[in-house]
């Protein structure tokens, strides 16, 4: 998905925020949207989050608005822990909560531009490691 149509609802949401990062966060809903069909962008837990087949799976923590957390994880209830951690830690860039939920951190644009493709690799492997 080379240029992912972002959902309306979700800019409307953003512009009423007048985030500081906003340049930042929209980047981010570009390189999320683009990593695999299907994912279905809305607002849950006051920022962007992204479905696959009806599942959550990755959410944008917005505020406090000095950096943004892009939360990778299997959903709201809790599930049984697997034994790994569900992804290979590239670039060191994962902070990770329990092995099926980590956190990417970023505090300007051109933290995420430095590390782009991985951050793409990395969402496109979570919807393929959290598949049901």
């Amino acid at each position: 998905m080379d240029n992912p149509v972002l959902n309306a609802e979700v800019t409307a949401f953003l512009d009423a925020q007048a985030h500081p990062l906003r340049e930042l966060i929209e980047s981010l809903r570009r390189v999320i949207l683009s990593g695999g069909p299907g994912l279905v962008e809305n607002i849950k837990w006051n920022g962007p989050n992204y479905s696959l087949a009806g599942e959550d799976r990755i959410t944008m923590r917005i505020h406090p608005p000095k950096q943004v957390q892009v939360v990778l994880h299997r959903g709201a209830r809790v599930q049984e822990q697997p034994k790994e951690r569900l992804l290979a830690d590239e670039g060191a860039l994962l902070v990770w909560k329990a092995n099926d939920r980590a956190v990417l951190t970023f505090r300007d644009l051109a933290e995420l531009e430095q590390h782009e493709a991985v951050v793409r690799r990395i969402v496109g492997q979570w919807l393929a490691a959290t598949a049901d």
